[in-house]
């Protein structure tokens, strides 16, 4: 099966080689198991259940939450030559019926289905006339109460185990903790599944954060530095979305507005032209982007404050999915979270209110860390980083470093001491041996490390405390709470048997322009002087192309295929057909047009 799922994903999707757990995934979906999928976004899912669907009889059961989701995935399965459709509330009736004919006689490989469509009575009749391959549920996290994007609709998939036995399915997502994982196996019936959890980094997407001081100049700024690319501004509010979107424009920006209180039409009009390169900047609110494939998104700005990380992990993570260079901005303001926790306060369930005080409280730590960005960021989803990313701001403008093995000892001894069962709060009030009511009632101001911490402040322990906590050796367990329980790793710092050096503590308003952002003044792409002239004729070719074919640039072929096109400069079919994304069918439909442009540059 190997061999025949290489050549597939050569001859069809032009690639030369899977990447981490995909031949793995594959190969147990087409043998009928079911699986759960956890991979960054850009790391490859869709590849999964997409290529296990052709190596299987019958048609693949895509559930997707976004119409635009499956336009585009459709777009790039049909320019590969799959046999692909998408099945919604935007077909007219006309269409619809031909995708339902197309279905019935076993003429589709791949069929896009929203939830609620698919668990409809009449749907699930026709499910049971013919022959499905797998069903993949994609942006599983959508399942889960603990997920930052829940559909109620989500939670009913469930029932399709029962409706589909034998009928292997695939949980997939790039966004979900402990927590939002356990309950997707849960729901969809997965306790059987194998689970596949890569890692999630992005190496190639550059995390820095700036204190929000004069927002649009700060985002200004850093637009200059973007050379023209595309990317997206998320903000909190339609209106601010509107204001920002139009003082860009008013600059000069090829910028527009998205937000779910716009005309569906406009909503529509707006994605279409900046999936087609027609736009630089969509300025969002969360309603844009989920699923969006558009691969040369260079970068993400977060103009307000993210509620949660799940969130802000996700859309970052929108940028660079080619996997060439990218950049994600947060503009940190204290008045954002200070709206949030109000806001917070109008959550009737009293429950839910503490989970998202809870994920709002980590959010706000990721922001005011001293150390790796990417280590806080891959901390929260469980995984640990064992060295700084070298691709921060934090890492490319590092703070000053102290001796904190003492400081630590005693903060790690104090959660020790109150049982680990206290959040971080209690913990520095004991430290710096605040005489209240509650640690007189508890009895803590009777333990050994009561009042051990007195020559810190409060800031500077809540620095400390995040920085073990992002280093693994705390654990902050925001499904109980939020309170600190000691990792093993702690146990030779806790001895003395080991050194810790943490960043000294910056003030709350550092010095005007301390953290300035190091953007590049040229284009992200990072390509050799002398093949730019190339590579920007190559993206001339390929946006003729599809404006004739009425699709998106990159479904023709993405920016990391013109990229290798312009350093390899590929002679004929052969050569061509050796660059990654180049397909059989792609070379067919555009590999003469291509040929004849490399061949009038002459190599380097």
């Amino acid at each position: 099966m190997a061999d025949a799922l290489l050549d597939s994903l050569h001859r069809v999707f032009g690639l030369h080689a899977f990447r981490p757990r995909q031949r793995e995934i594959i190969e147990e979906l087409v043998a009928g198991r079911d699986a759960f999928v956890l991979m960054p976004t850009g790391g490859g899912k869709s590849l999964c259940y997409q290529l296990a669907a052709l190596h299987r009889p019958g048609v693949g059961i895509v559930v997707s939450p976004l119409i635009s989701l499956m336009k585009d995935q459709v777009d790039g399965l049909a320019a590969s030559g799959v046999r692909a459709a998408c099945y919604n509330s935007s077909l007219e009736p006309a269409s619809a019926r031909r995708v339902l004919a197309q279905l019935h006689a076993g003429e589709l490989d791949l069929l896009y289905v929203a939830p609620e469509r698919l668990m409809s009575a009449d749907f699930l009749a026709r499910l049971a006339e013919i022959e499905v391959a797998l069903v993949a549920v994609d942006e599983a996290h959508c399942v889960s109460r603990w997920g930052h994007d829940f559909r109620p609709e989500y939670a009913a998939l469930g029932a399709l185990r029962e409706r589909l036995p034998g009928v292997p399915m695939v949980a997939l997502t790039a966004t979900a903790d402990a927590q939002t994982r356990q309950d997707i196996i849960q729901t969809l019936g997965l306790a059987g599944a194998s689970l596949h959890i890569t890692s999630f980094d992005r190496p190639n997407i550059r995390y820095s954060v700036l204190e929000k001081r004069q927002p649009l100049e700060q985002l200004l700024r850093f637009l200059a530095t973007q050379g023209g690319e595309a990317g997206i501004v998320y903000a909190l509010s339609r209106r601010r979305v509107e204001e920002v979107a139009e003082r860009l424009a008013g600059r000069g920006l090829r910028a527009a507005a998205y937000h779910a209180g716009l005309p569906a039409a406009e909503r529509d009009q707006v994605q279409e032209r900046f999936l087609r390169d027609e736009l630089q900047v969509v300025v969002a609110t969360v309603a844009f982007g989920m699923g969006i494939d558009k691969p040369n998104v260079r970068f993400v700005v977060h103009y307000d404050t993210p509620r949660h990380i799940e969130g802000y992990y996700q859309e970052t993570g929108r940028a660079g999915r080619d996997g060439l260079p990218a950049e994600a901005l947060l503009l940190f303001g204290t008045q954002d979270v200070v709206l949030a926790r109000q806001m917070l306060e109008d959550t009737a369930n009293p429950e839910q209110r503490r989970i998202e005080s809870q994920k709002l409280q980590a959010m706000v730590g990721f922001a005011e860390s001293l150390g790796c960005r990417r280590q806080v960021l891959l901390g929260y989803f469980g995984e640990r980083l064992a060295e700084p990313c070298g691709n921060c701001d934090t890492c490319l403008d590092p703070p000053e470093l102290m001796d904190a093995t003492e400081a630590a000892r005693k903060a790690l001894s104090c959660i020790y001491r109150v049982g680990q069962r206290f959040g971080m709060k209690h913990v520095v009030s004991v430290l710096r041996g605040e005489d209240s009511e509650r640690i007189r009632s508890l009895g803590h101001d009777r333990l050994s490390t009561w009042g051990i911490g007195r020559e810190l402040d409060e800031a500077a322990w809540v620095s400390i405390i995040r920085q073990l906590i992002h280093r693994g050796y705390v654990i902050q367990d925001i499904a109980d709470y939020s309170v600190l329980k000691l990792d093993e790793t702690a146990r030779p710092l806790l001895r003395g048997e080991q050194r810790l050096e943490l960043a000294r503590p910056r003030p709350r308003q550092p010095a005007a322009g301390r953290r300035r952002h190091g953007g590049r003044q040229c284009s992200p792409i990072e390509l050799a002087a002398e093949d730019l002239p190339l590579f920007e004729a190559l993206r001339g070719l390929r946006r003729e192309i599809a404006t004739a074919q009425g699709v998106p640039p990159y479904v023709v072929f993405g920016d990391q295929t013109l990229v290798e096109m312009s350093r390899r400069r590929p002679r004929n079919e052969a050569e061509l057909l050796d660059i990654s994304g180049v397909g059989q069918v792609k070379l067919e439909r555009y590999g003469s047009r291509f040929l004849e442009l490399l061949r009038g540059y002459a190599a380097p």
